[in-house]
This record gives C-alpha cells, sequence and structure tokens, in this order.
C-alpha cells in the first residue's frame, strides 16, 4: 500500500535529508509545499528517481498564518488521508528584530503561528482518519529564552508547548505527534554562523528522525546530546545565566 507523506517546508534541508532516506525504504506518495516552484521541481524529479511512486508539489508561503486555511484545503484536494505530515520551515531572524515590532510580529508568524494554524487545520482529518503522524521541526531554542536570539526561541518555545498539548489531545485518536529539537545543523539558514564540534548535518540526523517517528517517540534532540546539553542550561541558576553570553 502506497503511504502519503505531506511536506511544508520540502526544500529545507532537514527535510529534504529525510525525504530522500523515507522514499528509498518503502513506498510512498510525496505532496511537497515550498514557496519557489524551481527548487521544489529539482526536489520532486529527485524523489522519483530514488523511489517515490507519485510525487505533486503545491508552491505556497506557509509562514502567515491568515493563508492557513486555504493551505490546509489545496492540500487536501490533492489528498484525503495523511500517514506523515511533516512541518519543516522557519527563520532565524537577524538580532536587529528585537527592536523592531513588525519583524518580530513576522517572526513570530513564521516560526510559530502559522505552524500552529495549519495543524489545527488539519486535526479534523487526523482525528477522523484515527492514525497517522504529525511530525515538525521545532529547536532546542525554545528550551530557555537566551539574549543572543529570543525571539526564535519563544517562537519555538511556544510552538513545542503547542505540539505537547497536541499530542495528548491526539493520543485517544491514535495520532502521534512527534517534536524534533535540533541543536547546531549546518544548512543554508545558519549558513552565516560559525561551526564547531557541536555541529551536525541534516543527513545525520535523518535517520534519528525517522527512527523516532516509526517508534512512536514523543519528543527528541538530534543530536542527542543536545538533551543534556540544554537541561544544564535549564539548570543554570539565574545570577550565573545572566552573566552568560549564551
Amino acid at each position: 500500500m502506497i503511504k502519503t507523506v505531506v511536506v511544508m517546508g520540502a526544500t529545507s534541508a532537514i527535510a529534504t535529508a529525510i525525504l530522500r532516506q523515507l522514499v528509498g525504504a518503502d513506498a510512498y506518495r510525496v505532496v511537497l509545499l515550498g514557496r519557489r516552484p524551481e527548487p521544489l521541481q529539482l526536489l520532486k524529479q529527485d524523489l522519483l528517481i530514488r523511489g517515490a511512486k507519485i510525487a505533486e508539489m503545491i508552491v505556497s508561503d506557509m509562514g502567515d498564518s491568515r493563508g492557513a486555511g486555504l493551505i490546509v484545503q489545496e492540500v487536501l484536494s490533492h489528498v484525503t488521508t495523511i500517514d506523515i505530515l511533516l512541518i519543516s520551515y522557519g527563520e532565524l531572524g537577524h538580532i536587529d528584530a528585537r527592536t523592531n515590532a513588525r519583524e518580530t510580529d513576522r517572526l513570530l508568524q513564521v516560526n510559530f503561528t502559522s505552524t500552529a494554524a495549519l495543524l489545527s487545520g488539519f486535526l479534523p482529518l487526523f482525528e477522523n482518519q484515527r492514525h497517522g503522524h504529525i511530525v515538525v521541526i521545532s529547536s532546542v531554542a525554545g528550551d530557555r529564552g537566551r539574549q543572543s536570539n529570543y525571539i526564535y526561541g519563544a517562537a519555538k518555545g511556544g510552538l513545542s508547548v503547542f505540539l505537547e498539548g497536541l499530542r495528548h489531545h491526539c493520543f485517544r485518536f491514535g495520532v502521534h505527534v512527534l517534536t524534533v529539537k535540533p541543536g547546531f545543523i549546518s544548512t543554508p539558514m545558519t549558513a552565516h554562523l560559525p561551526k564547531g564540534v557541536l555541529w551536525s548535518t541534516p543527513e545525520a540526523i535523518a535517520p534519528l528522525i525517522i527512527n523516532a517517528i516509526f517508534s512512536n517517540q514523543s519528543e527528541i534532540y538530534v543530536p542527542g546530546f543536545w538533551r543534556w546539553i540544554m537541561g544544564g542550561v535549564r539548570l543554570l541558576p539565574e545570577w550565573l545565566f545572566h552573566r552568560s553570553r549564551l
């Protein structure tokens, strides 16, 4: 039986790595959503070569919650059931956003509000079909507010709490909700940042995410050592934490 995967932010480095490893392992129909048609078309062809049975694309800007209802309708005009819904888009933003009200609002929309609205739109489908996996890329940045990226962190923290509540709700329907919290991952979004020993790649974390999907895990840090790093960050007392440059 062909399984259906809907991916929002399909051309993100993490989503692409997951899809490339996924379609070669089973029979999948993939529905790819993204803002730019050219990269979507290239990814579509790539996945068909790698083993996808059917590949479709929808050009859409998912970052504005006001359009979430129309996006959900468009997806549901293509599919009647979803086995895996993967949401993997976001934007770090610039540190100057913290003094720019409009940019702050936009980053919260892109990284939290729009995803929450999309998930609310898809929820009736999952409740009715009573199966499926909802997989959302959050971030370790949401575990504690830090001066370096607290707008992005606040959005991802809110997203993680939203997913926790959604997971609680979906349990009775047999629907699995997975929160993925990457640490430092080398992607185009982080290309401007200096790299070090704590950095990983989308190709390295993709199998960890796929395993977490099919083992019905609730929340994973990727790579796994980030669970211990962020546990330590959360435990720092404020008098010490405020003297750090995190």
